[in-house]
């Protein structure tokens, strides 16, 4: 069970609590210049540099142009349900806040002895001639986000199941992990939800502890509400 929580001034304080990372993978957008033949006579010179022209490689458009704030891809309501007593509902943003091609927000809540805290990141991928589609990209980035989870050693019991019903694919990914703030450390059970539409990958991270006398909350708690999470952030991408 978790250790004691702390209490200044009458009140009892919110710890710090380290926020899980997404990798950010930056995709360059080449086109690649067709090869040109030599069919060694005059009247065929018309023909081949059609047909050179027309086999070109180009880069398939894209469904997502930008990204919307992640910040403002959850409701009011939603925030307040999943991070309960938080001091900022509007959240936290996290990176350059440049929305074009990725985005993160966090937002944290105590209640009482009961911590919560969820992340929201959104990536957005073009398409790259050389490479593949906006979407390929996005679907191997979703499959190295759930894998980063099953490959640390510090998380426990990772269960990972797919999900239907939240953009074009989704997989959701519950584990206990063991978090350390200076000598102290606590037990946190945690949820993740990565979920690709076209060409976007949104990421959602929800974690909970119990403090002194808290709970540690549910597995089931934990995935219906991060999937509830991910499919509005989902929702939000226009």
């Amino acid at each position: 069970m978790p250790r004691n929580a702390q209490r200044t001034s009458g009140r009892r304080s919110r710890r710090p609590v380290r926020t899980l990372a997404c990798a950010a993978v930056a995709v360059p957008a080449l086109l690649l210049a067709g090869c040109s033949s030599d069919s060694g006579g005059d009247d065929d010179g018309g023909a081949a540099s059609s047909d050179d022209a027309g086999s070109q490689k180009t880069a398939a458009p894209v469904k997502f142009k930008e990204l919307p704030d992640a910040c403002k891809s959850l409701s009011k309501g939603t925030v307040e349900k999943l991070t309960p007593k938080t001091d900022n509902a509007s959240g936290k943003r996290i990176g350059s806040g440049n929305t074009t091609d990725s985005g993160s927000c966090l937002w944290s809540g105590l209640d009482k002895f009961d911590y919560r805290q969820l992340t929201i990141s959104l990536k957005r991928f073009e398409s790259d001639a050389s490479r593949g589609s906006g979407d390929k990209l996005a679907g191997a980035f979703m499959s190295q986000q759930a894998d980063a989870l099953k490959t640390e050693k510090s998380n426990k019991d990772v269960k990972s199941s797919p999900v239907s019903g939240i953009g074009d694919s989704a997989t959701s990914l519950g584990y206990e992990v063991e978090k350390k703030d200076g000598k102290k450390s606590e037990d946190f059970r945690e949820h993740r939800v990565v979920a690709r539409t076209a060409n976007v990958v949104v990421t959602v991270d929800y974690a909970g502890a119990g403090f002194e006398s808290g709970k540690t909350p549910g597995a089931d708690e934990l995935k219906k509400n991060a999937e509830q999470a991910a499919k509005e952030a989902v929702a939000s991408l226009k």
